[in-house]
């Protein structure tokens, strides 16, 4: 009997339903960056991942686009390296992807070609060199219109890659008004809510946005600023209206009234502060990597592009070279040791709808991505949650 190859139809149901994971947990982000990973290294993917924000960063400042629609971007591209594997994908063909859905989600829209034309003018930089525009921009029209076409094609194609993976679901919650409030409920200082507001947008280049919700980020960022601010530092002047990086590291590190407050757990503010500490030996050791805009004078929760980053401080909007980071490695090592003297075991967390973190994310649901076969129903919440509600 002729043995016949099965239809597509065969191989793929007619009908199914995915549903949108606002986040993950450890264990799942484990597995699935170790699966999209192939044969790169865990140093050569942060590698990549560090690079992609550096560009969006970039791309952002010269835009002009806000804090916002960068860190949902960065969100964006760590989200569809959870399901894409690296290999396949040039991460500036990602980031711009992941750009141009993020305006589009806080109504920052703008067209492809122009995001084109600004990443080319990153990226090529002898480009700008025969430029004629008194900006530096680079005109498409001088470049090959194949090669231009090409690339706006495949940012599209990617871009409904990334509407798969969120479901559709536009809807982007930021931790920066959550440090304001959290840190007037702290009676943090000035100086400190400051601190906290650049670690904050530095968490984005981490995997920590796909893993904790924005009020348990602020919190986190709070918290590191408060140990930064207060390990092997001299004593902060007593305030009747402030309390000091001491007392809040204090408030913060172990249990108490503030979990049922903030709805948060010192043990995701351990995991959280180790991660971002892991990062700033990454920029110490790397200080070349450094590129995210400038701080503004005071934060807010409306802040454009010219909100800052801790780690990256640049020359947009001034005349002076960036500063070097004023903590060096070993103290950023020591404090981590110190840390690990005194934290709570890690907090067990349950995936949504399985004990297994693989079983969500692995045959047709994956598969199913990017496809034409059968209909799909994009559901706006995880199994049995009442924002499940489809399109």
């Amino acid at each position: 009997m002729e043995h016949r190859p099965p239809s597509p139809s065969a191989q793929f149901p007619a009908s199914s339903s995915k549903f949108h994971h606002p986040y993950f947990t450890p264990a799942e982000v484990e597995y699935l960056s170790e699966k999209q990973r192939g044969k790169l290294s865990i140093s050569q993917e942060e590698k990549l991942r560090q690079n992609a924000c550096g560009f969006l960063e970039a791309m952002g400042s010269r835009v002009g686009f806000p804090r916002r629609s960068i860190s949902t971007a960065q969100i964006l591209y760590h989200r569809f390296h959870l399901f894409f594997p690296r290999k396949d994908f040039n991460y500036f063909d990602v980031s711009l992807a992941a750009l141009f859905v993020s305006t589009k989600m806080h109504d920052t829209l703008k067209k492809p070609r122009e995001l084109l034309a600004v990443s080319y003018a990153i990226r090529f930089p002898e480009l700008v060199a025969k430029s004629k525009h008194p900006g530096g921009e680079i005109d498409l029209d001088t470049m090959d219109p194949q090669v231009v076409e090409h690339d706006r094609q495949r940012l599209l194609a990617i871009e409904r890659l990334i509407l798969e993976t969120i479901c559709f679901n536009f809807t982007s919650r930021m931790p920066y008004p959550y440090v304001i409030k959290i840190s007037r409920g702290l009676k943090a200082t000035k100086k400190l809510t400051k601190f906290a507001w650049r670690l904050a947008i530095d968490s984005h280049r981490t995997l920590l946005p796909v893993q904790y919700p924005p009020h348990t980020m602020a919190l986190g960022s709070i918290y590191v600023a408060a140990l930064l601010s207060s390990f092997e530092q001299p004593p902060e002047e007593f305030s009747e209206d402030c309390y000091t990086a001491q007392q809040i590291t204090e408030i913060l590190g172990k249990r108490g009234n503030w979990e049922r407050k903030y709805q948060s757990q010192v043990e995701d503010l351990e995991d959280i502060a180790h991660i971002i500490l892991d990062l700033l030996i990454q920029a110490c050791q790397n200080p070349s990597a450094n590129t995210s805009p400038s701080t503004p004078s005071s934060p807010s929760p409306h802040l454009g592009s010219s909100s800052s980053s801790y780690l990256h401080p640049s020359r947009a909007g001034t005349h002076q070279p960036p500063l070097p980071p004023p903590y060096k490695p070993d103290q950023l090592i020591r404090l981590k040791i110190a840390m690990r003297e005194n934290e709570h075991p890690p907090r067990a967390r349950q995936p949504l709808g399985s004990s297994d973190p693989s079983a969500l994310y692995s045959g047709d649901d994956v598969a199913l991505l990017g496809r034409n076969e059968g209909t799909v129903r994009f559901l706006f919440g995880p199994p049995g949650s009442a924002s499940a509600q489809g399109i």
